[in-house]
């Protein structure tokens, strides 16, 4: 790929991300200055088309990037762009008035990322199995039950409805509280064993029944391996002219639908890389997602990896806006947990 090459590949795909229409010799000529014919420019884009960067829908269209260009062009001739400083003000006044709780900070993520990149975004949290135990508290709900609220280290919460024995008071509770509380806080939540749960009993003077359910409601919430996703823009999709098909939108939608699959789209990551990831067309392994362009990012907290954020859309997307959003989100987002949890 000579400089010349590179130069209209790179004038083609900017142009086609704009327009959406296939790309003519004559337009670039145009709308770049490249300082050669529309002739010279048509033989060197039937070269690229030669070497798998062009596609050539119809016969008398232009070409469009292929999966093998857009790749080209975001690791070799993209420079991602820099939020800038207004933005970053807009971001920040977006967190402050909108969201009040950990969870809220996660669905609000997902709104500021599919307002910025105009295309679907995705929001994997963490569940409490990666996080530090910090503190479990009983809330009265009526006579028979209470909720028991689990806290950890970063702020997330879980809580589980917990059905009290004939007689319980809110005192019973508290005393259960105190005493996981002084065993457990500081734990890894995956370290916290049935076993470990029960061996507290021993020190605790009120009713065995009280426990043994308030332990059970515990259990339940700490075994909760499952992945919460959160979407935002999905209808995004409709005013892109790449899903004018009523049918594949559906599709799409069904599938962004199957919180598992999404998680699993999302876990391709690898959990110690500091830049996006960007996976273009058929580099899906997703049939559904096979005409689009995913592209993602870990966030951390002290360092571990907690979660992920993505952007997902067709593969006309803005790669280098994008790319540039995501890089900023994946640092501040785990400040602003830190704020919310603290």
């Amino acid at each position: 790929m000579d400089e010349r090459k590179r130069k209209i590949l790179q004038a083609i795909i900017d142009d086609y991300i704009s327009t959406a229409e296939p790309i003519g010799s004559r337009t670039i000529a145009r709308k770049y200055d490249l300082g050669v014919s529309p002739a010279t420019i048509r033989n060197e884009m039937s070269d690229l088309e030669i070497l798998g960067f062009l596609e050539q829908p119809h016969t008398s269209a232009g070409r469009i990037p292929s999966v093998k260009g857009y790749r080209f062009y975001v690791d070799c001739l993209l420079a991602p762009p820099k939020i800038t400083e207004q933005e970053i003000l807009l971001i920040d006044r977006w967190y402050e008035a909108k969201a009040r709780r950990i969870d809220e900070v996660f669905q609000e993520t997902a709104k500021i990322l599919s307002r910025m990149t105009r295309n679907v975004s995705l929001v994997l949290a963490p569940h409490l199995s990666q996080c530090v135990f910090k503190y479990v508290q009983f809330l009265p709900l009526d006579e028979r039950r209470a909720i028991v609220v689990i806290v950890t280290d970063n702020g997330l919460v879980d809580n589980k409805v917990l059905e009290l024995p004939e007689g319980t008071s809110m005192d019973d509770l508290r005393a259960i509280a105190e005493r996981i509380n002084n065993r457990l806080s500081g734990l890894p939540v995956d370290r916290i064993k049935l076993s470990l749960l029960r061996d507290i009993k021993d020190d605790l003077q009120s009713d065995a029944a009280v426990y043994m359910t308030a332990v059970e409601a515990l259990k339940g919430a700490l075994a909760d391996k499952k992945d919460r996703v959160y979407l935002g823009g999905t209808t995004q999709l409709l005013e892109q002219p790449e899903f004018r098909d009523l049918e594949k939108v559906k599709g799409l939608l069904t599938m962004l639908e199957e919180e598992q699959l999404v998680s699993d789209i999302l876990h391709r990551q690898e959990s110690g890389s500091d830049h996006p990831l960007v996976t273009i067309g058929r580099e899906n392994k997703y049939s559904g997602i096979q005409d689009c362009s995913v592209i993602q990012a870990t966030y951390r907290i002290e360092g571990q990896v907690i979660g992920t954020v993505a952007v997902l859309g067709p593969t006309r997307m803005e790669y280098g806006k994008i790319i540039g959003v995501l890089n900023f989100m994946q640092k501040h987002l785990g400040e602003v947990l830190k704020k919310y949890g603290a």
